[in-house]
């Protein structure tokens, strides 16, 4: 399983001229299912996304009224869950393509939808449970996917 997370200040999926999926600031996540891929590890990737420290922490210090400096406010150090952002879940089969041979990218490594949706759908439900507020494209079809990249940051897990 393979995940492309951008943190954006906004995204959404557009299918056949209708937004289907938006959220405002959180994070765009783009995902690919393989062949050996199970249930475990969709929820492994999950937690990780939840829990993935990219966002800044712009508070003040707890307590001392002192804002943070600027080298120190730019630290990532708050995730998903802490900022209370949301998720764009979008999957994206091509991120298991094989390239090391040729020019054309082999996708015999990626699982089939069959085996790719359910998994799919597991890895969105354990952002839920994780008090992750999702908003997901239409699995399989063709999508137009637009965003506000804030940073720009982007991390591939």
């Amino acid at each position: 399983m393979r995940a492309v997370v951008q943190r954006v200040s906004l995204a959404r999926v557009i299918v056949d001229g209708e937004a289907v999926g938006s959220i405002g600031r959180g994070l765009c996540v783009l995902l690919g299912v393989a062949r050996d891929d199970g249930e475990e590890d969709a929820e492994r990737l999950a937690g990780r996304v939840a829990r993935l420290r990219i966002f800044e922490n712009t508070s003040e210090l707890a307590g001392t009224g002192l804002i943070l400096s600027p080298p120190l406010r730019s630290r990532f150090d708050r995730s998903l869950v802490d900022v209370g952002g949301e998720a764009l879940v979008v999957s994206q089969f091509t991120l298991i393509a094989y390239t090391e041979k040729g020019n054309r990218p082999s996708f015999s490594d990626a699982a089939p939808s069959e085996q790719a949706e359910p998994l799919y759908d597991a890895f969105c439900a354990t952002l839920r449970e994780l008090g992750v507020e999702v908003a997901t494209g239409r699995f399989g079809a063709r999508m137009a996917v637009e965003l506000v990249n804030d940073g720009p940051v982007t991390i591939v897990l």
